[in-house]
């Protein structure tokens, strides 16, 4: 699904993305995990276009998508969420999720004069679509409250649900489970994997939450200072002795530490 080729991201003389290369499966839920600072968001951020690689590859299903920005992604079925959700806060979380869809009716001047049933026809199909998706994440309840005075968690239930309203590929989830208590976590985990599962979808997971890492992923790939540095199940990343290095800087003898 996704290829990336000995990529860079300088910010000046900082590599924050230091030749990493890595490969994520079709179908899988692939966990990224490091210690801070290991590039990890650096390394989301230059493959959905919000940040141009300073050398590298991006190919997509064989597609070089280096550099495109992220509507075009989106547009290919890439998307991702950020650590701190991005809702339209005096929006209901039904509204948040019917303005998704690109090429509405209503976005065109002409169509509010002339094109009124359309668009009618279009709210109503969205808004059937947008109450199906709140059914699917368990947050129904909340279709009419403002997005912007519901839970962390909740946020981050409705920002998945934001790439269950186009044909998503691949999702990028940036710490889904920060500041999100372990009830929701784990309705945000059932979520992801239902997705996967029964609607195909490719996830790629940054998150520290080692036990919800190794609940959904495999494999789990380890990154530290800009590089990819292991890759493989959670128990091996785990026992990997680099790894153990990069999280506490200690050898072998402290590993028991890890997780």
């Amino acid at each position: 699904m996704i290829t990336v080729e000995n990529l860079h991201r300088h910010f000046g003389g900082f590599r924050a993305v230091d030749g990493a290369s890595l490969r994520i499966e079709p179908g899988s839920i692939t966990g990224l995990i490091g210690p801070n600072g290991a590039g990890k968001t650096t390394l989301f951020n230059v493959i959905a276009g919000v940040l141009e690689p300073t050398s590298g590859r991006v190919t997509m299903a064989g597609e070089d998508i280096t550099g495109l920005p992220p509507h075009a992604l989106f547009h290919k079925g890439l998307l991702r969420t950020f650590q701190i959700a991005h809702e339209f806060g005096s929006m209901t979380c039904r509204e948040n999720l019917m303005l998704v869809p690109p090429g509405q009716s209503g976005e065109v001047l002409w169509n509010t004069w002339f094109g009124r049933k359309r668009i009618a026809d279009e709210e109503r199909a969205l808004r059937a679509k947008a109450d199906e998706v709140l059914e699917f994440l368990t947050i129904s309840h909340l279709a009419d409250h403002k997005a912007g005075q519901v839970s962390g968690g909740q946020k981050k239930l409705l920002e998945l649900g934001r790439t269950m309203m186009v044909d998503a590929k691949i999702v990028f989830l940036d710490e889904v489970g920060a500041g999100v208590n372990r009830t929701l976590l784990n309705t945000i985990g059932d979520a992801i994997i239902r997705l996967n599962k029964e609607r195909g979808y490719t996830f790629v997971v940054i998150e520290h939450d080692m036990d919800f890492i190794g609940r959904l992923c495999d494999p789990v790939i380890c990154m530290a200072e800009g590089k990819v540095l292991a890759e493989g199940t959670l128990d091996e990343i785990k026992a990997d002795e680099r790894v153990i290095e990069a999280y506490l800087g200690t050898g072998l003898k402290n590993k028991e530490q890890v997780g």
